[in-house]
């Protein structure tokens, strides 16, 4: 694994949607050379649409910029869950490229057979020189459209390096070996080429990772106060995955404290363990977490509810556990969960802030599905000289503003606390067993 060496004051952090789409929409129209954007997806709604505009218009004002987009291959082809079959938002994609002149690229990436088994979870938007990271994807709730939003973390690193780096991945892995078909033109594989390349892509994507240029000045001492450094991770799998053995490793090594950041408590077995020693060896570990009615699978209205959205319970029911197991930790003060809600908004945020020094901006879920069965990334930062400590506390007290601390499992709701229909369908879950099934996949 190969570091790259910045400069602490090129390393920003964001802290709302609304800075994101901001950020988002400036760094489009400044681009002049090259434009690389992965997102889980790109939906067909007033952000889509409008950063869509906004990537034409820019190949429009310099038809020399090279616009390449790359989404998930069966996500961009589907609705909404609950909506009626159809195109998704390819049809848009389809439709924009018949309406303008200009062309852009929009990949799309099949991980895996279905959705369910995998995606493409690679973030990431590259502008000239400048990386622009954030697990959120491109849509009205995450771009803060309308009245609701789904925070999650927003990053920019001024780093030629960096920036040649993840370009250089998406280009060799997904475009030179042409394994990622364009959903913005009328041909697509038939479903028995479609398997052939993704039994290629499979194989392709266990031996991946990012090439870092050497640097100049990489010899320089990491006593460099003013010096970060970044270490680009890639993770396809549960063998030889970089990704997980970097998170682990921080983990592992932790001496005074640890900040982890998850959407979904479900933490991996094995991440799991890592944090109980840790606890056990005296780390101090803050836990924030998503409240159930901040997940994106919340229903609020009981008479909508459907299976899909027995998830948020799931993960509660998980959390209590958690927290009921290692109750002796929360009252030693060494363990501290905090659940996150504001109002009808939705929680998105991951990654790790070790020992004040380590972070690792990822938009890996830090759960079994992230661990074995999509394709993420992350950035393994270095702040050795804690040039990003007062960005990140910042941050942090920021989210911590909209959470509630748990002092005893009893402050987490019991599955006999919760409406009728989840109720019913967990103690359904619960006598057949699938729950260990679900935590695979969730």
């Amino acid at each position: 694994m190969q570091e790259i060496i910045v400069d602490g004051g090129d390393i920003k952090f964001f802290t709302s949607p609304k800075e994101y789409k901001q950020q988002l929409l400036l760094l489009i129209t400044a681009a002049r050379q090259r434009i690389f954007i992965t997102a889980l997806y790109l939906q067909d709604d007033d952000a889509g649409r409008e950063i869509l505009h906004a990537l034409y218009q820019a190949k429009a004002n310099f038809p020399e910029l090279e616009i390449n987009i790359f989404v998930d291959f069966n996500r961009g082809q589907r609705g909404l869950i609950g909506e009626k079959a159809s195109l998704g938002n390819r049809a848009l994609y389809l439709q924009l490229a018949h309406d303008y002149p200009q062309t852009i690229n929009i990949y799309g990436v099949a991980v895996k057979r279905k959705e369910i088994f995998g995606v493409l979870h690679l973030k990431g938007m590259v502008f000239d020189d400048q990386l622009f990271y954030t697990g959120a994807s491109i849509n009205d709730i995450y771009l803060h459209q309308g009245e609701r939003y789904r925070l999650d973390r927003y990053c920019t690193i001024n780093s030629v390096a960096l920036a040649d780096s993840f370009c250089h991945y998406l280009s060799a892995t997904f475009i030179d070996s042409s394994l990622a078909p364009l959903l913005n033109q009328a041909y697509l594989p038939d479903a028995p080429e479609q398997k052939k390349n993704l039994a290629k892509l499979k194989v392709l994507l266990r031996k991946s990772h990012y090439i870092v240029a050497q640097q100049q000045n990489n010899s320089q001492s990491k006593l460099v106060s003013d010096k970060t450094f970044i270490t680009p991770l890639v993770g396809f799998g549960r063998r030889k995955n970089q990704l997980n053995q970097a998170t682990r490793h921080l983990v592992q090594n932790a001496h005074d404290n640890i900040v982890l950041y998850t959407p979904y408590f479900n933490l991996p077995h094995a991440l799991a363990r890592d944090v109980i020693k840790a606890l056990k060896r005296g780390v101090k570990i803050t836990v924030v977490v998503g409240d159930k009615t901040a997940n994106d699978f919340f229903i609020s209205n009981a008479d909508d509810f459907s299976t899909i959205g027995i998830i948020p319970y799931v993960y509660e029911m998980l959390l209590k556990r958690f927290v009921k197991r290692y109750q002796n930790f929360i009252d030693k003060g060494l363990l501290n969960i905090h659940l996150w809600k504001d109002k009808d908004n939705s929680f998105h945020l991951k990654g790790l802030r070790v020992d004040d020094r380590y972070h690792l901006i990822t938009g890996s879920n830090l759960n079994p599905r992230a661990w074995a069965l999509d394709l993420e990334n992350g950035l393994l930062i270095d702040d050795a000289g804690q040039q990003l400590l007062a960005t990140t506390n910042d941050e942090l007290l920021g989210i911590l503003a909209n959470t509630t601390k748990i002092v005893h499992h009893a402050d987490i709701e019991s599955v006999d606390d919760y409406p009728d229909k989840p109720q019913k369908l967990l103690k359904k879950i619960r006598i057949a067993q699938i729950d260990r099934i679900l935590k695979r996949f969730l």
